[in-house]
């Protein structure tokens, strides 16, 4: 591979590290690109406070946004928090904000990437594959890598409840905004190279704009520090079985599930566990009333909100991480686990599905709530009378987490620019 470092135009409008979800993954993928690239990174101006508290990072350009945005936004994030969050509604509404920044990066950089200044341009963040981007337009004779995009999966057929729940019913505007919205087709069409985070975006984006197998990769989004490889150390003498739940408490992640299935196992198995609950949401005092209506106060804990690094003392202190998420498309959480060496029962809907195989964890189809909590129930038994089982995935898990690493992600990220810029250079050789 050719060593020098290349010169990249890494545009990623959410890019915070005091954040988490999206603009902290971003970050992640920003630091760990500029340890081998020369990085020109193009953000909006709402990540500059955090940003400046990290001295390292020199050459960083900031979209500043209008008034008009500005009051737009507060309109819009009212107008969709009435209640429980409308998220599909609230990213349609906000499509003129990212419009706006996506129009100014354009000007600020249109020239300098016909002129060239740059090996390779690169756009992490809008990760869901429902955006244009404008300086593609500009990318005549340089490499434009989009993604790794991730989303569009849809709820199972057996939780339409949860999927209204979840306003699912706005997510018609996706397919509005391929027709609507100005140079999205054309983005997916024209991109040089687009990473997709899991399978199911993947075959979804190549359905959508019949995009060849040699453009599209799949490369999944989330990755794992360092400081989470810490592999638990057996203890014996423990008196309970310690399973583990990590996430936003609203209707889709399923912590109701995992109270129910704790409900439902045999007696003798119930007395040797306890379940931890990490997190906050609009689920929060209506899983509370659950536990006390099981009567499960002794087994069940709830944490509220934990920072995220803080989050890693729970891992530590558990056996089996429990995550029966049925819309998951990124699912950090589970990584986590995995690299505190925890086995993870999951639902098969998303990333997490893809993350989580038979070495371990389990990894169940989410055919129906009552079918979940049935598998639920059973793994939870299998892993705590088995404890040959959970130890022999336990070792799995710590050791398929590590190719999730973000040094060895950053490694594949820059395998994929030069291969990238070998294939246009290649090919403008043979249309020359």
């Amino acid at each position: 591979m050719n060593n020098r470092r290349l010169k990249v135009l890494l545009i990623i409008e959410q890019c915070n590290p005091d954040w988490s979800s999206v603009p902290l993954l971003a970050y992640n993928f920003y630091q760990e690109i500029s340890r081998f690239s020369d990085v020109t990174l193009v953000t909006h101006e709402r990540n500059k406070k955090a940003l400046e508290k990290h001295p390292e990072h020199q050459n960083i350009v900031y979209i500043y946004e209008s008034k008009f945005s500005k009051i737009y936004h507060k309109i819009i994030a009212t107008l969709t928090s009435i209640g429980r969050k409308n998220w599909p509604l609230y990213i349609a509404l906000s499509y003129p904000i990212y419009g706006e920044f996506n129009q100014q990066v354009y000007q600020k950089f249109k020239d300098k990437v016909l002129e060239k200044e740059y090996d390779i341009v690169h756009v992490i963040t809008p990760m869901m594959p429902r955006y244009p981007v404008k300086i593609i337009n500009a990318c005549q004779n340089t490499p434009f890598l989009l993604g790794p995009v991730n989303g569009g999966v849809p709820f199972p057929t057996g939780f339409q409840k949860v999927a209204r729940q979840e306003f699912a019913y706005f997510n018609f505007l996706r397919a509005i905004g391929r027709y609507l919205i100005p140079g999205y087709v054309e983005t997916y069409k024209k991109a040089d190279k687009i990473l997709a985070g899991s399978t199911y975006t993947l075959n979804l984006l190549k359905d959508l704009f019949a995009i060849s197998d040699d453009k599209i990769n799949l490369f999944y989004e989330n990755g794992i520090s360092q400081d989470f490889f810490k592999k638990q150390q057996v203890n014996a003498d423990a008196q309970y079985i310690n399973l583990l739940f990590v996430g936003r408490l609203v209707p889709y992640k399923g912590a109701d599930m995992v109270i129910e299935a704790i409900n439902n196992l045999a007696e003798e198995v119930k007395n040797k566990v306890k379940l931890t609950i990490v997190g906050d949401g609009s689920e929060k005092n209506i899983l509370v009333d659950q536990v006390k209506n099981l009567r499960l106060e002794n087994i069940v804990n709830f944490t509220g909100w934990v920072k995220q690094h803080e989050t890693l003392e729970y891992y530590q202190n558990s056996d089996i991480f429990c995550f029966p998420s049925i819309r998951e498309f990124g699912g950090a959480v589970v990584l986590e686990a995995m690299a505190c060496g925890l086995p993870c029962i999951v639902a098969n809907n998303g990333g997490i599905g893809e993350y989580v195989n038979q070495e371990t964890g389990f990894s169940i189809d989410p055919k129906s709530r009552e079918y979940l909590i049935t598998e639920l129930t059973d793994k939870i038994t299998i892993l705590v009378q088995n404890e040959q089982l959970r130890h022999q995935m336990s070792a799995k898990c710590y050791e398929r987490v590590q190719e999730f690493e973000w040094s060895q992600k950053a490694k594949k990220i820059a395998q994929i620019y030069h291969e990238l810029i070998a294939s246009v250079e290649k090919k403008k050789k043979s249309l020359s």
